[in-house]
């Protein structure tokens, strides 16, 4: 009986390699040019190697990569957890990585042959063995199999990711401690603010968000149309965590990504979990608003001890929510409050603005009042902010007084209430808003300060002031809030322009009508054509909002934020939502100005 296969990755020079020993030839593989050759045999029962070295230029940044062989991850207890009844037998190939793309397979790697919504990977299987897939996980039973490769079924091969994947790169959750932030709005900004104060207080720590992520240098930009990708990716990051060395992973956990439907995250092992707030939003993913809540509260179902450090939850008190969160574990759960309400951190008077928030916290442990000042555009950046605190301060274990000095050092996200820079007197805003809750989030605290600034009476529209709203509803996703997105926009902005958020397949007029049913339900004194627009064309309708607009009034572009395209029935188109914007205005103060001429 031979040596059972090991494997150890380690970083030479800047590059992450892998070895493989004991059942057969392995290799280090860099993905720079430094190559360590390792070449392992047996005689009686000894075992003997050759190796052999190249002179390592490593550059900064070079990617880390993982190579084992099949049976070194691919086990009894991983096998139970991939719900695969036989084992690969006695081939044991070494798997380079892992892939469900068949266009993206490399040699060696492990293929998943998943069912999607307008295609099957079992259809591609052909392909990426012919592409040089090792070993293929699947489903259906009619699979004509290849000799090349090694074929493993299972009973759901999205749901079998998640712990082959964890297995693969070695469990690398139990090397950190991470925490998990859900809800329907603010999870990105408070990924991004725990790991900022983590960083702040001089600790190693990654995060990966829908906006940004990093695995332990500086933040940039998530280039995919995703908030929680899928399970190789989550896996292949935290590993890349933890070879850096942090001692801390930041996670948004969307309710697609903790749903048993995907299993993106089902293996992560949580220290810490947050819940921002649960209302209305992926009805078409989940079903119900019910299981739509639950599927979020698996990441407290999740939370595990990690060393010395107890598992806690945060949540926020003021939604209705907080009891079925507190009662889904046996973890601590701390709590906070914009509202007043008793919690652990509690929300008293605030000054809010564009450019940041000023306000007085009550910390009920010790009854302290702190004072705050954040650069956080909105008043509603406050309550990411406590909630943050609260992570950091339990996980380091010093009072969330402490932090409040750090909280004007926080850095807002690119597309979370951002300005535009202009000449022409119009504060023109872009937001990722894109829920009805999180519309009445935005919206009424812009009215008011139009309302302020042009000193009418509380509910009356005055002349100056007015507020214009850009926005669409993304198609082939929840139809219930259409109409529930343009009765919010409709309470309180004065002009109302639809356009396309990502209508995908759908038809983007039929979309359009369908916000508009709701825009003249809330005010039936809507004329199209007048303060009711239907501009499928963002970028049209952008120039349309900045054409209507006069000095003192606000442009909100909401829906899109940071993204980086439109997704049509061909796939993404690029767009840059701020870019935009910015490109609207320059013509709009060239023309003013008698300088612009539009080229053909």
């Amino acid at each position: 009986m031979g040596i059972p296969a090991k494997r150890e990755a380690k970083q030479v020079t800047g590059v992450a390699v892998e070895r493989i020993w004991g059942g057969g030839p392995g290799f280090f593989q860099p993905t720079g040019p430094l190559v360590i050759f390792y070449v392992s045999f047996r005689i009686w029962n000894f075992e003997f190697g050759i190796a052999a070295l190249s002179l390592p230029l490593a550059k900064k940044g070079i990617p880390y990569v993982m190579e084992c062989l099949l049976s070194a991850f691919f086990n009894a207890d991983t096998a139970k957890k991939a719900g695969c009844g036989e084992g690969p037998g006695s081939r044991d190939p070494v798997i380079t990585g892992l892939g469900y793309d068949s266009r993206r397979v490399k040699p060696g790697n492990l293929y998943f042959a998943l069912r999607g919504l307008h295609t099957d990977g079992h259809r591609y299987i052909e392909q990426a063995v012919a592409r040089g897939a090792a070993a293929v996980i699947y489903e259906d039973p009619a699979v004509k199999q290849d000799p090349r490769a090694v074929y493993l079924r299972v009973k759901d091969s999205r749901f079998a990711m998640s712990p082959v994947a964890a297995s693969f790169y070695g469990w690398p959750s139990r090397r950190m401690a991470c925490i998990g932030v859900t809800g329907t709005e603010g999870k990105s900004t408070t990924v991004y603010l725990i790991w900022q104060f983590l960083r702040l207080m001089g600790k190693r720590a990654g995060f990966f968000s829908t906006v940004l992520s990093s695995t332990g240098g500086n933040a940039e930009p998530n280039k995919e149309h995703q908030t929680t990708p899928e399970a190789p990716e989550v896996q292949r990051l935290l590993w890349e965590m933890a070879e850096g060395g942090a001692e801390y992973a930041v996670i948004e956990a969307s309710s697609h990504g903790l749903s048993p439907k995907t299993n993106r995250l089902g293996d992560v092992e949580f220290s810490a979990a947050v819940m921002t707030n649960v209302t209305h939003e992926h009805l078409e993913f989940h079903g119900t608003w019910e299981q739509y809540r639950d599927d979020k509260t698996n990441l407290f179902r999740a939370l595990r001890r990690q060393g010395a450090l107890a598992p806690f939850g945060v949540i926020n008190a003021d939604d209705p929510s907080g009891p079925h969160f507190t009662a889904a574990g046996n973890a601590r759960i701390l709590k906070f409050s914009t509202r007043g309400l008793t919690a652990d951190l509690s929300l008293g008077s605030i000054k809010p603005g564009i450019e940041g928030n000023w306000y007085n916290v009550l910390i009920s442990r010790t009854g302290e009042i702190i004072d705050i000042r954040d650069r956080l555009p909105g008043a509603f950046n406050a309550g990411n902010v406590l909630a943050a605190m609260l992570v950091v301060s339990e996980l380091l274990g010093i009072p969330a007084g402490d932090l409040a000095p750090l909280a004007a050092h926080l850095r807002p996200l690119k597309g979370r209430m951002t300005r535009v820079p202009n000449i022409l007197g119009i504060d023109l805003l872009v937001d990722y808003a894109h829920t009805p809750s999180s519309f009445q989030t935005v919206l009424p605290p812009l009215r008011e300060r139009l309302d302020r600034a042009a000193k009418t009476p509380a509910g009356t529209r005055g002349d100056k002031g007015r507020l214009i709203c850009v926005f669409g509803s993304a198609g082939e996703r929840d139809t219930q809030k259409r109409p529930l997105q343009g009765k919010i926009a409709a309470t309180y902005a004065d002009i109302l322009i639809l356009c396309d958020e990502d209508p995908r397949g759908e038809d983007s007029v039929i979309i359009l009508e369908e916000i508009a049913s709701g825009c003249q339900k809330a005010n039936p004194n809507l004329q199209r054509g007048q303060d009711l627009f239907l501009i499928p064309d963002r970028p049209g309708a952008i120039r349309q909002a900045l054409a209507l607009a006069d000095k003192g009034d606000t442009v909100l572009l909401l829906g899109k934020g940071h993204e980086n395209s439109i997704i049509y029935a061909d796939g993404p188109h690029p767009y840059d939502e701020i870019g935009e914007a910015e490109n609207a205005v320059w013509e709009l103060q060239e023309k003013r100005a008698g300088t612009f001429k539009n080229w053909i």
